[in-house]
């Protein structure tokens, strides 16, 4: 979402010359980034008129070590760091935030409204930010008694989403390549009956609520597939 952006940015800027693409990661960082090499060929941007490589100079060093050189060098560091005392600088609040990060971001007052954006979400989706965490309990001063009570009630809609959902056995649920068969009768009207109370749950105005409706679903979605083409 980020690097494959960039990397179609520079191909159309730079088309016949040869890119070096320098970047910022540490194996210190996370089990994915131990095993990258200090320099590689970029594949998404090496083609057949043009070379590309990623170079990787401070991959070996602790986040110590960061620190240390920005202070030799005299430059200042980002302010989410120096005012705000986040850890990492990514998106305002991102769902691979730590509490700690989270509540930096809702320190800052330019993230006062986007904040309260994001937690309406919560509140009308019944869906937490990070799963059980609710950004809504991050910084609840910044909310007023309105959104607080709506919060409240996503809450206890989630838990009673959650336990419809639960009804669901496990060769209904969503896999790789679904739907892989059209429901019995029995499971249709399960899937339907759970439809409409959520539907209901949430004010939710959904369709094929009646266990002929799913089937009828079912079966488009499965031509639909056989043929390669989008369902009605």
């Amino acid at each position: 979402m980020k690097t494959r952006i960039i990397a179609s940015a520079l191909a159309k800027r730079f088309p016949d010359r040869p890119i070096l693409n320098v970047t910022g990661i540490r194996r210190q960082e996370s089990a994915a980034r131990r095993g990258r090499p200090v320099a590689a060929r970029d594949p998404h941007l090496t083609s057949g008129k043009r070379e590309a490589q990623i170079w990787n100079p401070i991959i070996e060093w602790p986040v110590e070590q960061v620190w240390q050189t920005l202070d030799d060098s005299g430059l200042e560091t980002h302010e989410a760091y120096r005012v705000y005392g986040s850890s990492r600088v990514s998106c305002a609040f991102c769902i691979m935030s730590s509490i700690g990060d989270l509540r930096a971001a809702a320190s800052c007052p330019d993230n006062h409204e986007i904040y309260r954006a994001m937690v309406d979400l919560e509140a009308r989706s019944t869906f937490g930010f990070q799963g059980n965490r609710w950004l809504a309990d991050v910084a609840p001063d910044l909310l007023d008694a309105e959104m607080r009570s709506a919060v409240a009630s996503a809450k206890r809609a989630a838990m009673e989403r959650m336990r419809l959902e639960a009804r669901l056995p496990r060769h209904l649920l969503y896999v790789k390549g679904w739907p892989t068969a059209v429901p019995g009768i029995e499971d249709a009207e399960l899937i339907a009956g759970i439809r409409r109370r959520i539907s209901t749950l949430l004010a939710i105005d959904a369709a094929y609520l009646t266990g002929p409706a799913v089937r009828d679903r079912y079966r488009d979605l499965m031509a639909a597939q056989s043929h390669d083409q989008p369902p009605h």
